[in-house]
């Protein structure tokens, strides 16, 4: 329920919200990632059989999955390119990832994102409908659970937002996570992308992490709400590349 609440904006009852504990989410956000998912998932599926072209219908599909989330990735990744590439110093780059308005860095990103998504669902629905759906599917799960490992890697940048308030994420709880995410992407995604493509997109994700990682220790040495948001979009883009290369 807290996953759900924290990463999406789909309906969860009227009990009052818990603080979030990324510790607690982390085993269940496997498992989140294929609720939100699979809304738009089927929307795609169901698009694409009923004869919509492929990029409409992928279109359409990511539409449904921003409103799922809220648009969190979407925010995430323009805040963090604004900030970690239109600031000078560490203290101004953390002022503009605070800023709700997007610049240039973040609205090409943003762009970018939404772009490359469409094109890759509709790239692989045109061949296969059900591997469109089943491999996005992988892909979030893949993408939210690695992009993770940025609270585990780094301390909180600032002391208030989500990524201070979340609290901290331990190797084991990551570790845990990733492995139920692993174990879901060999279901969703091995009968489409085979073992290679699967080992493709884990190195890809590797390499994503590791450099925005990177990335965040020299800027703003520390990791903020944002800054893990947009690594989701990234992850997402690799697992998604990945799967085309294996397709």
């Amino acid at each position: 329920m807290m996953a759900l609440r924290f990463f999406s904006r789909l309906p969860t009852g009227d009990s009052p919200h818990e603080t979030p504990s990324l510790a607690r989410m982390a085993l269940a956000l496997p498992f989140a990632s294929l609720v939100i998912g699979i809304g738009p998932a089927l929307l795609l599926v169901f698009g694409l059989l009923l004869g919509l072209p492929s990029y409409f219908a992928a279109a359409l599909a990511v539409a449904a999955a921003v409103l799922a989330t809220g648009a969190m990735a979407e925010d995430a990744v323009a805040d963090s390119m604004d900030g970690l590439f239109g600031g000078a110093s560490r203290e101004r780059r953390l002022e503009i990832m605070k800023d709700s308005r997007h610049g240039t860095y973040g609205v090409a990103a943003l762009c970018l994102f939404l772009l490359l998504r469409v094109t890759a669902l509709g790239a692989i629905g045109a061949e296969n409908p059900l591997a469109a759906g089943g491999l996005w599917l992988a892909a979030g799960v893949l993408a939210r659970s690695t992009a993770l490992w940025l609270p585990v890697a780094l301390p909180p940048a600032r002391q208030t937002g989500a990524g201070a308030t979340a609290g901290e994420l331990g190797w084991k709880s990551f570790a845990a996570g990733a492995g139920f995410a692993v174990i879901l992407s060999l279901v969703l995604a091995g009968p489409f992308a085979g073992y290679l493509g699967l080992l493709v997109a884990f190195v890809l994700l590797a390499l994503a992490v590791a450099g925005w990682t990177a990335l965040c220790r020299k800027l703003v040495a520390g990791q903020t709400g944002d800054l893990t948001g947009g690594l989701i979009a990234l992850c997402e883009i690799a697992a998604l590349t990945a799967f085309l290369l294996a397709s």
